[in-house]
């Protein structure tokens, strides 16, 4: 993605955010002027600052209760975007038990998927990613860093685990939300995240897109519904999914598009929030089925380790534990076994598969004799420098 592409896309204001990850930027030390006078605040400071970065990076206390993922004698680099570190903080302990994961510590890095492609493809040390949308791996297929046959080298097309889109409300549904539709009632705010940085983004529209477009048959229709959703109902458009849910909490907006997986955590927190900070959430009748993947970095200095913990994401222990914390297992037997965790009937659940082959029909003249497919074909249809959703944000400034 190019710096003037980038640039469109900048997320609007919103409240402060506490970050998933830290980045660490060397400061020249002309940068800071010491004075014997400011001495004991700025140790002060700096020390409240210390206390902050322990809490919130990921790196060796980033399990549950504190325990330390970083210790052994082999080490593994998981750059993710940021939805699913819930299930990585059980994940990653749980493969640690193992006798394949035993000796091998971890550090993890969460947040905007697009931005974390573009940090591994700067070559951020990295063995395993796993992004929101298929492109930001093909980022790193055509950086040299991801084998491209990489969908193939692990079961469902190498994604451990999946979700649906979903909407949340406050307690008590007071806006009346049922539908897509109900979206565009006067009045109503939402929040999603930027679909410049961000992969839910992408799933996050094209669940209405697909809805009002009959999975694409009538584009005009889907792009007319997301113009008007983006041009009079969003107002906070935050970097991450990770960021939207954190704003949704502080209060702003009426309802939050999101992953299903952020919504029942948002529902389980009822039982700890005040009573203005509870919610509920429900599943569109016509919806979204999404699918994140996860590859190994060609580049890894462990490819026997980073095989073994990728291999790990599909067994049955670690498919209940996604299950546990709200994603949805791709193994059939644990599909079935947890389908009570997903309460909920999906009249239509429209896919990538489906919705590329009908966007993509006709473009084999611009693609070798080829029509574009899946990602590809909605990529460049509604994503793309000149994609039809990213004009319109564009055209509202909201980038």
């Amino acid at each position: 993605m190019s710096a003037a592409r980038r640039a469109r896309f900048m997320p609007s204001p919103v409240m402060p955010v506490m970050a998933t990850s830290v980045t660490e930027e060397r400061v020249p030390s002309s940068a800071v002027t010491v004075t014997r006078r400011s001495t004991p605040v700025l140790v002060c400071l700096l020390a409240l600052a210390m206390v902050l970065i322990s809490g919130c990076a990921g790196g060796s206390t980033d399990e549950p209760d504190g325990v330390d993922i970083s210790s052994g004698s082999r080490h593994l680099d998981l750059v993710a975007y940021a939805t699913p570190k819930s299930g990585f903080d059980h994940i990653i302990p749980a493969f640690r038990a193992t006798p394949a994961g035993a000796d091998i510590g971890f550090s993890a890095s969460y947040g905007a998927s697009g931005d974390q492609s573009r940090k591994v493809a700067r070559r951020v040390p990295a063995d395993v990613v796993n992004l929101s949308v298929e492109p930001d791996i093909t980022r790193l297929v055509k950086a040299g860093l991801v084998d491209k046959d990489w969908k193939t080298q692990f079961p469902y097309n190498s994604t451990p685990f999946g979700s649906v889109v979903a909407l949340v409300v406050r307690k008590g549904n007071p806006k009346n939300i049922h539908d897509w539709n109900d979206l565009l009632k006067p009045g109503v705010q939402v929040v999603t995240p930027n679909p410049g940085s961000s992969g839910s983004a992408k799933w996050n529209l094209l669940a209405p897109y697909a809805a009002m477009s009959d999975g694409g048959r009538n584009p005009q229709a889907g792009l007319d519904y997301v113009a008007q959703l983006v041009r009079d109902h969003v107002r906070v458009v935050p970097k991450s999914g990770r960021e939207a849910t954190t704003a949704f909490e502080q209060g702003q907006g009426d309802v939050l598009i999101s992953y299903e997986n952020e919504a029942i955590m948002l529902d389980r927190a009822n039982a700890t929030a005040s009573p203005r900070n509870q919610v509920e959430y429900l599943i569109p009748p016509q919806t979204f089925k999404i699918e994140n993947p996860v590859a190994i970095v060609n580049t890894t200095s462990d490819l026997a380790g980073a095989r073994a913990f990728v291999g790990f994401l599909f067994t049955d222990e670690a498919q209940r534990i996604w299950a546990q914390q709200g994603f949805r297992p791709v193994v059939p037997a644990i599909a079935e076994q947890t389908r009570d965790l997903f309460p909920g009937a999906i009249e239509k659940l429209w896919t990538i598969k489906e919705l590329g082959k009908v966007l993509g029909a006709g473009t084999a003249a611009k693609n070798d004799g080829v029509d574009l497919t899946g990602w590809k074909a909605v990529d460049s249809a509604l994503f793309g420098t000149s994609g039809a959703i990213t004009k319109i944000y564009d055209a509202g400034g909201r980038q």
